[in-house]
């Protein structure tokens, strides 16, 4: 595996990033990872020591394609990743909780806050892998998993759209009150997409903050083979 050495957080723009989340619910780290960690990752989806379990999504009406959670320890990229991410993210999800009425309040250390999950009963480690073929895509969904709910997560694209595979791009819903507005995000390889897990605030100039729901899915991939990580905070019962 490419080695963890190389990432780096301090070249992001992270107001930029916190006003795209309090704007949209989501943000785009560009070029996260260079193509060289990509193929590391993509490479070692059938080393089936890697994982704790692996889900076909048609079984589970899902959609079509399948994913593997990753057991502990994570590789070193990935927890590397994890443990930055967190500290950027949790001043907004905490901003994001009082805006809310919501009392759920985050510790500053990923650590801290996974020893919370795992006192509640959320133990297995919710880190991913997922592959897409011709034809496969994944449904619309939030990812929970338990009491326990950071909410904020990361989707890092590995293959490259238009060489790995064509279609399966990443699309968002937010549904409010007022109906449902939908968002196709264009990913190009190496990019992270930080995006709401569930419900976030938005500003209304009529009510104040009101209360968003966000899904996220993937649309069909018409050829090609697609690979992706994700990166969740909280861990699952």
């Amino acid at each position: 595996m490419t080695s963890a050495s190389t990432i780096t957080l301090d070249n992001y723009e992270w107001q930029t990033i916190r006003s795209s989340l309090d704007e949209s619910g989501h943000a785009v780290l560009p070029g996260l990872l260079t193509q060289a960690q990509c193929q590391a990752l993509s490479d070692a989806y059938d080393e089936h020591g890697r994982y704790r379990s692996r889900i076909v999504m048609a079984r589970h009406g899902f959609g079509r394609g399948e994913y593997k959670y990753f057991s502990y320890p994570l590789p070193a990229i990935l927890d590397q990743l994890r443990q930055a991410l967190y500290p950027r993210l949790v001043p907004i999800a905490n901003q994001w909780n009082q805006q809310l009425g919501l009392s759920a309040h985050y510790p500053d250390r990923l650590d801290d806050f996974l020893t919370q999950c795992h006192a509640a009963g959320q133990t297995r480690p919710t880190p991913l892998i997922l592959q897409y073929g011709a034809g496969d895509y994944n449904c619309l969904h939030q990812d929970l998993y338990g009491e326990h709910v950071f909410p904020l997560q990361t989707a890092i694209l590995l293959s490259a759209p238009e060489r790995d595979f064509t279609g399966g791009e990443f699309v968002m819903t937010e549904s409010a009150s007022g109906g449902q507005q939908i968002e196709v995000i264009p990913l190009q390889q190496g990019d992270a997409l930080i995006f709401t897990v569930n419900q976030r605030p938005a500003r209304s100039l009529r009510r104040g903050t009101r209360k968003v729901a966000m899904r996220h899915g993937v649309s069909v991939v018409h050829s090609g083979r697609r690979h992706t990580v994700g990166l969740i905070f909280h861990d699952a019962r």
